[in-house]
């Protein structure tokens, strides 16, 4: 892992970007040379192939192909890639019309996209065959072996490509046996620098649970002085799952940790990412927007308003109206406010549509014009949910130290909240994003909400 202004990038993915940025370029110089017969240097066709290359990568890295986080059950690599392409093509064809100067030919994007694609499922092949070798992985030694430190081995279990392999386990006190594998457990009178050397190991992982128990500080200053990396658990976790684990989480940790940084500089660059991201939303999504205020219309037969305005938490508490096209029957919340639940029978049928791709949360543009939004943060809670989650969910309200957000983190790495149990594993994104905002990250959200959207995660 690297961390690039703060968010942590996987170094295996961002060699496969850089590998099938390669692949992209060259299937589109060799389209070049088979049409034209010759090699070409031209300054013409190296922007072309730039073009090509640079479109397919952002849209594979828009669906999702190159985050870490994507599970074996949403994998679906096929469907991913073409979703891609097709946008690349899309792409390249509207440049073709919009830049005259900027002219491919058909029989050249044809054999480009052919031995592109062929290209990216053999790259994708040798990836996960070579990335997921044990030699190749970071070897890890878990100070602790009871409860805490056996999640640790949980933690790449969903993940296609695993970056770190548990050599082993030292446990602090015989309260701790029992719980991990017997093969697992080191029983060394060796110095922890002898362990470290025997094991070949990369890095400590701190994971007691119960730090009044003994911590061998002379053994991990030693490994830490000959160039060991040792991180505690809560460390760990952010950088293996980009969220803040509520479960290990210390009032002491936020305090001396790095991150949460507000205001200043870091404030004006929001404002204007958030001003510049809407007006372009807006340019591209009005049409969409118009055709589906005219589909409420027409269903409810001019009954009923196209927007539902609903009160929501904001910055600091502040209450707000949230704008959202109205996806529900007029009457849907007639007993009082409620989740929505899958299969929910209040949504209209141009409401189940809109929800699905996210449509009905277009008309939030004119809150983050407002400044009541950003465009991306943590989604704002209704205020009945809010109060039952600050008195149940522990640092529930610190979400609340930024503007919400049309799409965030959370949207991104976690499926629709319905319950108590899901507002704290979104919570736990929420406050990854809040300690670790920066320019990039909400750029990189703003690429992978093409994921959320065309695949419906977590609409309902």
């Amino acid at each position: 892992m690297i961390r690039i202004f703060r968010h942590y990038i996987s170094k295996a993915y961002l060699w496969l970007l850089i590998v099938e940025f390669g692949v992209f370029f060259g299937a589109m110089f060799l389209g070049n040379y088979l049409y034209l017969n010759a090699p070409q240097n031209s300054q013409e066709t190296l922007l072309t192939c730039l073009a090509f290359s640079s479109l397919l990568s952002l849209c594979c890295a828009g669906i999702g192909l190159y985050r870490r986080s994507l599970s074996l059950e949403d994998y679906d690599l096929l469907s991913r890639i073409a979703a891609s392409f097709l946008m690349a093509i899309m792409g390249v064809i509207t440049l073709n019309f919009l830049i005259p100067d900027f002219n491919t030919a058909k029989e050249i994007l044809l054999v480009a996209a052919i031995v592109a694609f062929v290209g990216i499922i053999v790259t994708r092949h040798f990836f996960y065959r070579i990335a997921n070798l044990e030699q190749l992985k970071r070897r890890v030694l878990v100070i602790g072996a009871g409860k805490k430190a056996l999640q640790l081995t949980k933690i790449n279990n969903t993940f296609i490509h695993k970056s770190f392999f548990v050599a082993g386990f030292i446990p602090t006190n015989k309260k701790e046996t029992g719980v991990i594998d017997p093969s697992l457990i080191i029983h060394s009178k060796k110095s922890f620098a002898d362990i470290v050397k025997e094991y070949k190991i990369d890095e400590i992982v701190v994971a007691m649970d119960d730090k009044r128990g003994f911590l061998p500080l002379d053994g991990l200053l030693d490994c830490k002085m000959s160039g060991t990396t040792i991180l505690d658990l809560m460390s760990f976790y952010e950088r293996e799952q980009a969220l803040i684990s509520l479960e290990n989480l210390q009032p002491s940790w936020l305090i001396f940790s790095d991150g949460f940084a507000q205001g200043g500089l870091r404030q004006i660059e929001k404002q204007f990412f958030d001003l510049i991201a809407s007006i372009a939303l807006f340019i591209v999504a009005w049409p969409i927007m118009l055709l589906t205020a005219a589909a409420i219309l027409l269903e409810s037969r001019g009954k009923g308003p196209v927007l539902y305005r609903q009160v929501r938490v904001g910055e600091n508490n502040a209450l707000f109206e949230v704008l959202k096209f109205r996806s529900m029957h007029v009457d849907a919340e007639k007993n009082g406010a409620q989740w929505a639940q899958s299969q929910d029978n209040r949504v209209t049928r141009v409401g189940a549509i809109i929800r699905k791709f996210r449509i009905d949360e277009l008309p939030q543009i004119f809150n983050v014009l407002k400044g009541e939004m950003s465009f991306v943060g943590p989604r704002p809670e209704r205020p009945e949910f809010v109060s039952d989650f600050e008195k149940t969910i522990p640092y529930y309200s610190e979400r609340h130290r930024v503007k919400p957000g049309i799409t965030g983190w959370a949207q991104l790495c976690y499926p629709y909240g319905a319950d108590e149990n899901d507002a704290i594993q979104k919570l736990q994104y929420d406050l990854y994003y809040v300690k670790n905002y920066s320019l990039f990250l909400d750029i990189s959200i703003m690429f992978n909400t093409v994921e959320v959207v065309l695949w419906g995660k977590g609409a309902r």
